[in-house]
């Protein structure tokens, strides 16, 4: 069989990848429904951002306990589980008659989604060699963004296909053999190794009470509201703004999402072959501002839909390529054997950034402001940088993770 086949390392990539991708690919399912579901359902912009933001809250929230979780009882069941919910929650919505149903089922897909950073670290540490860990990591990354970056389109045109609820359904039902595959497979997906060493570990009093810890949750939060505050909005900012026709508008934010995904390759190259910790952190800031300059000016410039879609793209390439450095300075930050908590806490700073910007952004259109949604974000992603160097500077050197 062509499964037996391939390499234990190479399934277990893509299992997890699958299920990563999906759960970024569901995230963007909503966006290009929005001018629909206004109608369908005659609620405001900031209400449809109410369904961003319920479905990352509860990612957000979960996160955290749900790694301590993992820790303790296997990242399998908990990866499984979330899987379904946050299918079976976005295949619901087809069946929606008023604008609240389509926020509880968000809640529900949600929950779910919030298994995937704790479950997948946890497996890749311990299924994946140290000397693949990195690349398997980038590839995690990578397909995030590529979730991100084809949901857009394959949305949309499905949509103009066969109608939003048919999309819906078929999209959701699309994580079942996803599940099915975890499931049969789930033999070779090993949970990081826990030796029963009875040392004193960091509890989650500790771990959200350090200030490395805080400062790097400020860096990964900003930066996630800005890259939230375009995903949402910026479909409708370049239509009603610029005049740009929808389906350029969606050309545009599928290359920022690619640029993005493309990106994190990139990075992960350039932190490889970085000569040194400092080299990482100028290779962060010189990529995070150029981002932030490139958003900014197509918010502020009369740009046409070629303009912005390869500005767009730019300040993707250069977001994405900030991230693999960004996860290395983290990693470097954590104490000894930490990782795993670590990761879990900080990585519940992504959904929540996506949380907080969407009804803002949203009560900002409403009000004929829609112009300057792509400045604030560039904003938010500049103001990043000043808790990067912050938490760079608080680092406790004598604990940091050997290198790997």
């Amino acid at each position: 069989m062509i499964v037996r086949m391939l390499h234990r390392e190479t399934r277990v990539n893509i299992l997890i990848s699958c299920g990563h991708t999906l759960s970024h690919f569901y995230v963007l399912c909503l966006p290009p429904l929005f001018v629909l579901w206004q109608r369908e359902f005659g609620v405001s912009f900031a209400e449809l951002g109410l369904a961003v933001v319920v479905m990352s809250l509860m990612s957000a929230v979960l996160q955290t306990p749900l790694g301590f979780l993992v820790d303790r009882h296997g990242a399998r069941p908990f990866l499984i589980g979330g899987s379904l919910f946050m299918c079976l929650g976005m295949a619901g919505m087809a069946f929606a008659t008023q604008y609240w149903q389509i926020v509880v089922l968000a809640t529900i897909s949600g929950m779910g989604n919030a298994v995937f950073h704790p479950c997948d670290y946890s497996i890749l540490a311990g299924s994946i060699s140290k000397e693949r860990i990195g690349r398997a990591f980038a590839l995690h990354s990578f397909t995030g963004n590529l979730g991100f970056a084809i949901a857009p389109p394959v949305v949309a045109g499905l949509m103009l296909f066969m109608g939003w609820r048919s999309a819906l359904l078929i999209l959701g039902l699309m994580g079942l053999p996803v599940v099915l595959a975890v499931i049969l497979q789930s033999s070779i997906l090993q949970d990081e190794v826990r030796k029963e060493r009875k040392e004193k570990r960091l509890t989650a009093r500790q771990l959200m009470l350090d200030r490395t810890m805080l400062l790097f949750f400020g860096f990964y939060l900003l930066g996630s509201m800005a890259g939230s505050g375009v995903q949402a909005w910026l479909i409708t900012v370049l239509h009603q703004v610029k005049g740009i026709e929808i389906a350029l508008a969606s050309t545009a934010l599928t290359a920022y999402m690619l640029g993005s995904a493309v990106g994190v390759l990139v990075g992960g190259h350039a932190t490889d072959r970085a000569k040194s910790k400092a080299h990482l952190s100028t290779f962060v800031i010189a990529l995070t501002s150029l981002s932030a300059i490139t958003t900014f000016f197509v918010g502020v410039a009369p740009v046409g839909g070629f303009v912005a879609i390869v500005m767009m793209f730019v300040s993707g390439l250069c977001l994405g390529g900030s991230r693999t450095p960004r996860d290395v300075m983290l990693k470097d930050a954590a104490p000894p054997g930490e990782i795993g908590k670590v990761f879990g806490f900080i990585s519940a700073s992504l959904p929540l950034g996506s949380a907080l910007v969407p009804v803002p952004f949203g009560f900002l259109i409403d009000h004929h402001h829609a112009e300057y949604v792509l400045i604030l974000a560039a904003a938010l992603s500049a103001l990043s940088l000043l808790c990067m160097g912050s938490a760079k500077a608080s680092l406790r050197r004598p604990s940091p993770v050997p290198a790997e």
